[in-house]
């Protein structure tokens, strides 16, 4: 029987409060921090691993976490998910991102359908019209090929499907499966789609709608955009657009669509890179074939977070660290810090992905809880964060725990041999040295100069950013969060707290506004 359970009421977290803290800055030094950096590691998959020996645990601390992942049941709950409970409270729904990319346990029937088939039937279905725009079959009105896809959609139907085209696309160049170049529309600011619209060729672009609803304001304005952009061209805009939606949107069975790929309300926005909504710009961006081998990796790694031994499940381990750093320790901010120029937009993916779904006050049932919750997440690639916010990060008065990504390898394999080494070790000997410099710091007379250390770190290192990896680092984090979720004893499946400014902003809009509201419209001509 699985217990949903505030985690103050734990036992166990009263014993993990009750572990003395780790000296960071000592254990790091010498020998023992060698041992650390070779011990303190747990594979993720797809040739990635989880080293964890700058984060202030010991053997003491992490047998403490073992002990209150059993107690709060972690493994039970996410077995419980893929199987198709009733996890998402909020609005009484099934979480089934997983179901997109592989059946992990029982068959999950839904709405009278197996709903593992129904994702298999909805990337057939985006593999089929890939095929036919690759080949030239389906063309624009002049019989020419399609050059450019460009995803119009917000929140999770940009965020996602954006950071993993940045991802692939120069994997993509070498390895001679760049298919189509990928744009994306997101703001509701005209700018945006603007500037999109005067780069491309739209006569020879193809438009994705994405929207679950079919109603999302910002996504049906910039619709509106890019139809009037077609239709001063002279084009037909159905000859042009396709739809990602559920089945019972509006746009479901619209003839302003060539075509439409389901997605359904078991899947939220933020969890959605792996269904029709990151497939169908992935797949022509890179072809089908690529869009699968991420979903491989994404499999692989979710199998590895069904493991029960905390030490072997590196998605669970590294999430119950996060929480003894932010409720024992009382760590309020993540960094997430990638040395990987192609992971540009995945902190801000994750920002989305860790913040809308653990940023709540209240548990499962909806009652207050009395402990900290979600962090804030922020990050930008390595080395150019070095030369921004990384002044705060080492003498800042606040310790912010540190998530590095790195890689062996380069992408592209363009490199060049500069004063004894290549770009690419210029890189990984900056992360390797931020590391320590952050965990044991350095000791001068000088208190400017001075650098306390013990600031904790961890990385996820890999030979190579390929679709396998990626899918599996975003399967890892999206594993992160939900062990998080489930220890704080909270929904992070739902997302209440963006609605109320979208409600009054069509008050705005309808200028059925009075006081404050009424005086910041008209501040802003509204």
């Amino acid at each position: 029987m699985i217990n949903w359970n505030n985690m103050d009421t734990l036992a166990s977290y009263q014993a993990l409060k009750n572990t003395t803290p780790v000296d960071l800055a000592a254990v790091m030094a010498g020998e023992q921090g060698a041992y650390r950096v070779n011990n303190y590691s747990a594979s993720i998959g797809e040739g990635l691993s989880f080293n964890y020996g700058a984060r202030p645990v010991d053997d003491t601390i992490l047998a403490a976490l073992k002990a209150f992942a059993e107690e709060a049941q972690l493994a039970e709950k996410y077995e419980a998910l893929y199987n198709g409970a009733v996890i998402n409270t909020g609005e009484k729904r099934l979480v089934l991102h997983h179901l997109t990319r592989g059946q992990l346990g029982e068959p999950v029937i839904a709405d009278g359908i197996d709903k593992r088939a129904f994702y298999l039937e909805q990337i057939s279905k985006i593999k089929d019209l890939v095929a036919k725009v690759h080949a030239g079959e389906l063309t624009n009105a002049a019989g020419e090929t399609f050059t450019t896809v460009v995803q119009i959609g917000i929140g999770g139907s940009d965020l996602g499907p954006r950071a993993m085209y940045l991802a692939l696309e120069n994997w993509a160049k070498i390895n001679g499966k760049h298919k189509m170049k990928a744009e994306f529309i997101s703001n509701v600011d005209p700018d945006d789609a603007a500037a999109i619209l005067d780069r491309i060729d739209v006569a020879r672009s193809i438009f994705v709608l994405v929207s679950k609803s079919g109603t999302t304001l910002e996504t049906l304005t910039n619709e509106a955009f890019v139809k009037d952009a077609l239709a001063k061209a002279g084009l037909d805009a159905s000859r042009h657009m396709l739809a990602v939606t559920s089945e019972t949107s509006p746009l479901a069975k619209s003839d302003d669509y060539l075509a439409a790929f389901f997605m359904d309300d078991y899947i939220g926005g933020r969890y959605s890179s792996t269904s029709a909504v990151g497939g169908v710009v992935l797949s022509l961006a890179f072809g089908a074939d690529v869009f699968e081998q991420f979903l491989a990796g994404a499999a692989a790694a979710d199998e590895i977070a069904k493991n029960k031994d905390i030490m072997q499940n590196p998605a669970m381990l590294d999430a119950m660290i996060g929480v003894y750093e932010r409720n024992v320790l009382g760590y309020a901010t993540t960094a997430v810090l990638p040395y990987s120029q192609a992971l540009s937009r995945f902190p801000a993916h994750l920002q989305q992905l860790d913040m809308e779904s653990n940023g709540k006050s209240v548990n499962r049932f909806g009652d207050p809880v009395d402990y900290a919750t979600g962090p804030v997440i922020f990050g930008e690639p390595g080395t150019n964060g070095q030369h921004s916010f990384y002044q705060l990060l080492h003498q800042g008065t606040d310790i912010i725990p540190l998530q590095f990504v790195g890689f062996k390898a380069s992408q592209m394999g363009n490199d060049v041999l500069i004063e004894g080494s290549t770009s690419q070790q210029k890189l990984c000997a900056n992360v390797a040295a931020q590391i320590i410099a952050f965990a044991c710091g350095k000791q001068d007379t000088d208190r400017n100069k001075n650098f306390e250390g013990g600031r904790p770190s961890s990385i996820i290192i890999g030979e190579q950013l390929t679709p396998g990896a990626l899918g599996a680092l975003l399967s890892y984090f999206e594993n992160k969060v939900m062990f998080q979720g489930f220890a704080w004893n909270i929904n992070s499946f739902d997302q209440e707290g963006v609605q109320l400014g979208k409600v009054l902003a069509k008050r705005v809009l309808a200028h059925e506004t009075d006081g404050a509201l009424k005086a910041y419209s008209d501040l802003l001509n509204i």
